[in-house]
């Protein structure tokens, strides 16, 4: 048996079926050219019966792409099928992805059928879709929930009809793994045509094992994985690429993807960003904690050897680095490392001086960052600061969004006023516009807390400056504000901006 699993992705096809995180053609072809870069194996492009716009997109995928396999989702209906193959006459490698319910649940409640007449009509759309594709993907829709000796005789029947692989999705997450590569094997012993098809993978998440269940098929036979970009997708979301690519990688399992897996993350803050949907903090591989520290045992044991608490590099995914985060939990060791960046030089007992001190601080705020350090370091607050002294927006459906604000710098008041897309965008507009820069908002989310007396509006976001990210924090009772504070926050966090202002008001003084 091939030890290559191939690597499918739905990013555009399963994932953009989230609510509000549709893409136009043109951000579609950004994203598949870079799945490519990535290594993808099949990228499906889209459901081409569905709407004018997502034919469109499957055509320009086609065009835009060369190595990956093109695929077009359709129902078992003849007129779905036609139109995908229409869809894909300009890709070098298309297959066409066309199935039907296997659980008694979809076959009696979604078909009003019967298991014969359902296996006929999964047998007539393959039949038909070999006339115009010669690449035929099968989907036995709610496999998970299916009955295993008459799913083998379904994937036999289609496999004979002329599918080329077949896809045993778990479409409600219900599976748990033993039970998901138990179906895989059976499927592999009981089918026997099986050899002239390749497995599929296509589970999702809604009890949170959809990796594991794809791990748990892989090792049961199965050679293709059906993925989405930081496992997006209905619902609960589908198995994630970078975690199944680097379940593969770290265990060593004799299974090889052709996955580059440097280009991770990148592609996932760019599928994030376009998508409009802020990835977790806590996510496995690509969230902003998932290289980050603050225990102060985990801090001291990291610094000593990172295999110590990390199983991958971050560099392997294209993380820049861990993060050793300042936390009143944090150790000397992990005080030592941050002081030691910033130019600082003591003795054993000066350290444990310094550490009281750092310990007073930090449980007054939840991280301590490079200016906390300085102000501790001199025994003085950090005067260079950017802070928001005014703020006033105009908005509303017959005016445009215009925010005029005033911030404290360098021992001065500077002001600013500029329109936007909205109030938050002009805000935004304003600060850069003080401080003759342009910042990149790479992920913004808003939450709010809601009582019997007042609003308050939280607010987190991540911005880069020169390729480097930064994390802000704001909170307030007008959301516009709290937003204001949490791009100053990160904007602080920025010690060449800080610095500069900083010292002008030294000079000033």
């Amino acid at each position: 048996m091939s030890d290559k699993v191939y690597i499918f992705d739905t990013t555009l096809r399963d994932g953009e079926q989230v609510p509000g995180c549709q893409l136009n053609t043109q951000e579609k072809i950004e994203v598949a050219r870079q799945l490519e870069s990535l290594g993808v194996d099949i990228i499906e492009a889209g459901f081409p019966i569905s709407s004018p716009g997502d034919f469109q997109s499957v055509v320009a995928i086609s065009k835009a792409v060369s190595n990956p396999t093109i695929c077009a989702l359709t129902r078992a209906v003849e007129k779905d099928i036609k139109v995908a193959a229409e869809a894909l006459q300009y890709a070098k490698h298309p297959r066409i992805h066309t199935g039907i319910g296997a659980s008694d649940y979809h076959i009696q409640h979604k078909f009003n059928s019967t298991r014969d007449k359902i296996i006929e009509r999964g047998v007539a759309a393959v039949k038909y879709a070999k006339t115009l594709v010669e690449d035929i993907e099968f989907y036995a829709e709610d496999a998970g929930r299916a009955d295993n000796a008459f799913l083998a005789k379904m994937i036999e029947a289609v496999i004979a009809a002329g599918a080329t692989v077949v896809n045993i999705p778990d479409t409600t997450g219900y599976c748990l793994p033993h039970e998901y590569g138990a179906k895989i094997k059976y499927l592999m012993d009981h089918v026997s045509n099986i050899d002239k098809a390749i497995i599929s993978c296509h589970c999702h998440n809604d009890l949170g094992m959809a990796t594991a269940n794809t791990i748990a098929g892989v090792m049961n036979g199965a050679r293709q994985v059906e993925v989405t970009i930081n496992g997006i997708g209905e619902r609960a979301g589908n198995t994630s690429l970078e975690e199944v690519a680097m379940v593969l990688k770290t265990h060593k399992l004799g299974f090889e993807t052709g996955i580059i897996t440097p280009k991770i993350y990148p592609l996932s803050m760019l599928v994030s960003k376009m998508m409009r949907m802020p990835i977790q903090p806590n996510k496995a591989i690509v969230g902003r904690n998932a290289f980050a520290h603050s225990s102060g045992i985990h801090q001291d044991g990291v610094l000593k050897n990172r295999e110590n608490y990390e199983i991958i590099a971050p560099e392997d995914v294209g993380v820049p680095k861990n993060s050793i985060i300042l936390t009143a939990r944090s150790g000397r060791h992990a005080l030592k490392y941050h002081l030691g960046r910033l130019g600082y030089t003591f003795t054993t007992e000066e350290l444990s001086e310094i550490y009281e001190r750092f310990l007073l601080m930090a449980d007054g705020k939840k991280d301590v960052d490079d200016d906390d350090l300085l102000s501790l370091m001199d025994g003085t607050k950090q005067t260079g600061s950017i802070e928001l002294d005014q703020l006033q927006v105009t908005c509303g459906t017959s005016a445009t969004p215009t925010a005029t604000l005033a911030l404290k710098l360098g021992g001065e008041i500077a002001k600013a006023s500029e329109m936007g897309n909205g109030p938050v965008n002009a805000a935004f507009r304003a600060v850069d516009r003080i401080l003759g820069e342009v910042i990149e908002l790479e992920e913004y989310l808003v939450q709010s807390n809601i009582n019997r007396s007042f609003d308050t509006a939280k607010v987190h976001l991540r911005i880069n400056h020169n390729n480097k990210s930064y994390v802000g924090f704001g909170t307030d009772t007008d959301i516009v504000a709290a937003s204001v504070k949490a791009y100053l926050n990160a904007i602080n966090k920025i010690s060449t901006l800080t610095k500069k202002y900083l010292v002008e008001e030294v000079a000033a003084s």
